[in-house]
């Protein structure tokens, strides 16, 4: 039972099947489980909380790639590659699928990453009843990141098939892409969570977010155009910008986009960069909080 009880998977079938009989696992398996496994087991508890509104991620994740490449891709791409004969060598549809996705996923960590996390704090305050358990602190931070990139994993995965069935991708190495989007969300999305638990009340900090990094973000990081048309006193946005990146890295690996190898690094080491270090600041945050 103790070799049984070192596994996630294994603890929550032992669990489910003794639960079902009357009895429960020894307390000390339980615990000793959760203390090495403890980031998992939360992670599972919040990807089983959005269930709650599963429906709606499923609409928006087939929906909105839909509506993204019909109008931007096909109808705004017609007229582009009319008069302009396309961008960067290739149709304005391969051009913007990968920025679209991207973009999209990236600006969805804003609602993972926000009142939910307050929430988890001030609310409902599940932070502090996870925290009760032998869970500790910097679990309950990698499980909330665990949960939520999952997540976008699986949006990604749909868009990205969305993205061939229009035709929007020209290379087989497309499907990296599945896993640059979550990374960039990520890289944006973990210095949130943790910015969002210095937080003890609801303010206008996350409209400022929205409407002073968020929107010039999708609209000024090369989403819809490159970066190089821009005025230069704007490009900095989309150096500074997960979203930039992972654009960039999304269009080498869907259409081999034409980028020198040390910018290609460049990009991957800010996405992961940021990752890490809004992961360290969350632990950091949420040990405090919770402790």
């Amino acid at each position: 039972m103790t070799d049984r009880a070192a596994s996630p998977i294994t603890l929550g079938a032992d669990s489910n099947r003794l639960a079902y009989s009357g009895r429960v696992l020894q307390p000390s398996l339980q615990a000793r489980a959760t203390r090495r496994w403890g980031w998992w087991l939360y992670a599972e508890y919040r990807l089983m909380n959005m269930r709650a509104y599963l429906q709606t991620i499923l609409i928006r994740s087939i929906g909105l790639p839909l509506l993204y490449l019909s109008s931007m891709g096909l109808g705004l791409g017609s007229l582009v590659d009319s008069g302009a004969g396309g961008v960067d060598g290739v149709s304005y549809l391969v051009f913007v699928g990968p920025g679209l996705l991207v973009s999209s996923i990236v600006m969805e960590a804003t609602g993972e990453f926000t009142f939910p996390v307050m929430s988890g704090f001030k609310w409902q305050k599940h932070y502090y009843a996870a925290a009760a358990a032998p869970l500790t602190p910097a679990q309950i931070a990698l499980g909330e990141v665990t949960a939520v990139g999952l997540r976008f994993v699986a949006e990604t995965a749909i868009f990205w098939l969305a993205l061939l069935a229009f035709g929007a991708v020209t290379s087989p190495a497309s499907w990296l892409v599945v896993l640059i989007a979550p990374l960039a969300a990520m890289a944006f999305g973990a210095p949130l969570l943790a910015y969002a638990a210095t937080l003890t009340g609801e303010g206008a900090q996350f409209a400022f977010i929205q409407r002073f990094v968020v929107m010039p973000m999708f609209l000024f990081a090369g989403t819809f155009f490159p970066l190089a048309a821009m005025p230069p006193y704007l490009q900095w946005i989309g150096w500074v910008s997960p979203m930039w990146h992972g654009t960039q890295l999304a269009r080498v690996v869907c259409y081999g986009m034409a980028n020198p190898w040390w910018l290609t690094l460049l990009h991957l080491a800010v996405l992961v960069g940021c990752t890490v270090g809004g992961v360290w600041w969350a632990i950091r945050v949420f040990t405090r909080r919770l402790t």
